[in-house]
């Protein structure tokens, strides 16, 4: 079986994982606070804030940029749910900016023409950019924007990390107020489960601290009752918070995954330029990369010109999975689902968002995919291409 994606795990992940559990922290320990150190040496931010899942990250950013109920949150369809769900768990009222045709991520265009006919009491408090596939949205100009329009920037860079804007890294934060990254199984890097969130704002990442541990401060300096500080047992909850912790089995296994990271993005940049050049116009149409952007390829997306093919979308999928090659969608529109279409969103509502859901595949990409799979899998898909 080929799947779209998986991990790559070796012995020196292993031994790190065995050494922690053997050691007297399996959580809570300092194994944390040195993957922290790393992802924010790495993606040049002034702070980074671990969490079990970027979902958990997600809704820690949320909570600290203070989105509450009825605030407005804007993201794209084609995302998982997280991306919306983290502010609707906080009261916010979603809604959505349609894609790029070309770059499958937010819309310059469709996001300025948004902001100019929405009133200004319904203008969003929070948009939610996110990277598709492991590019970067078009973050400098969306900054412009927010500043022009007062709202602030929450990357969904949970496919992204490794990858750049006009040579910035993403998760920097140049161009935003916080960036969150993904460590499931199936990213760049995995911890197992686990997340980042990263930021330059201290009163930001602060807050995120306090959330992800039930709202418990230990901080002697950041104690409100003051007469309370040399009691060794004292801590304070100054908050309503949730158990978002990352533990220390998954820190190390990401500390240890770090050591490979440009080896995996130069393997997966590799694949994809392979898928370049061999699924060609008219019948295909690759995810478009800017020459300002770095992607890391935790997907490789490509759009099939149906009306060329002899096969329907499903069947295309079924048959490319009867040969054992486990592509995917990424992602079914969100407004198109159950739960959206209950709080008043409509089909066609997002046309580009909808096309893509109909007609596009998730390409296998993964550091030990070997190059005569993905040449295999490009010579069945041009198989299913009509004759003249």
């Amino acid at each position: 079986m080929i799947p779209y994606s998986r991990q790559n795990i070796n012995q020196s992940d292993i031994n790190s994982v065995t050494t922690i559990l053997k050691s007297n922290f399996l959580t809570q320990g300092p194994i944390v606070k040195n993957f922290e150190e790393k992802i924010k040496k790495l993606v040049k931010s002034k702070f980074a804030i671990s969490a079990n899942s970027a979902t958990s990250a997600l809704h820690l950013a949320c909570l600290a940029l203070g989105i509450k109920k009825n605030d407005v949150v804007w993201t794209v369809p084609n995302t998982f749910a997280a991306s919306a769900n983290c502010a609707i768990n906080c009261g916010a009222r979603i809604d959505f900016v349609d894609i790029d045709e070309l770059t499958f991520n937010i819309s310059i265009n469709e996001l300025e023409k948004k902001l100019i006919r929405t009133p200004k009491k319904k203008l969003p408090k929070l948009l939610i950019p996110v990277h598709l596939g492991g590019q970067p949205s078009e973050q400098k100009k969306i900054w412009s924007l927010s500043r022009k329009y007062k709202f602030k920037i929450l990357e969904d860079a949970s496919h992204s990390i490794g990858a750049k804007h006009f040579g910035e890294p993403v998760g920097s934060c140049k161009w935003s107020d916080i960036t969150v990254f993904s460590f499931h199984p199936v990213k760049i890097i995995t911890t197992g489960e686990g997340g980042m969130a990263t930021t330059n704002n201290l009163k930001y990442a602060q807050k995120m601290e306090m959330f992800r541990t039930n709202g418990i401060v230990k901080d002697k300096a950041k104690f409100l009752f003051r007469k309370k500080i040399n009691q060794p047992w004292y801590y304070e909850q100054q908050s309503l918070g949730f158990n978002y912790r990352m533990n220390d089995i998954s820190a190390a296994l990401g500390i240890s995954q770090l050591k490979r990271l440009k080896i995996f993005l130069i393997k997966r940049n590799k694949i994809a330029k392979i898928y370049k050049s061999q699924l060609n116009p008219p019948f295909f149409r690759l995810q478009k990369i800017l020459t300002h952007n770095y992607s890391s390829f935790h997907l490789v997306l490509v759009q099939l010109n149906l009306k060329k093919f002899k096969y329907s979308y499903e069947n295309i999928f079924k048959k490319l999975r009867k040969k054992k090659f486990f592509v995917n969608l990424h992602y079914m529109p969100l407004h198109t689902n159950p739960f959206f279409l209950k709080r008043g969103f409509k089909k066609k509502q997002f046309p580009v968002s909808e096309k893509y859901g109909n007609c596009s595949l998730s390409l296998p990409v993964y550091p030990d995919l070997q190059v005569k799979k993905v040449t295999e899998i490009c010579k069945l898909l041009k198989s299913f291409i009509k004759k003249n």
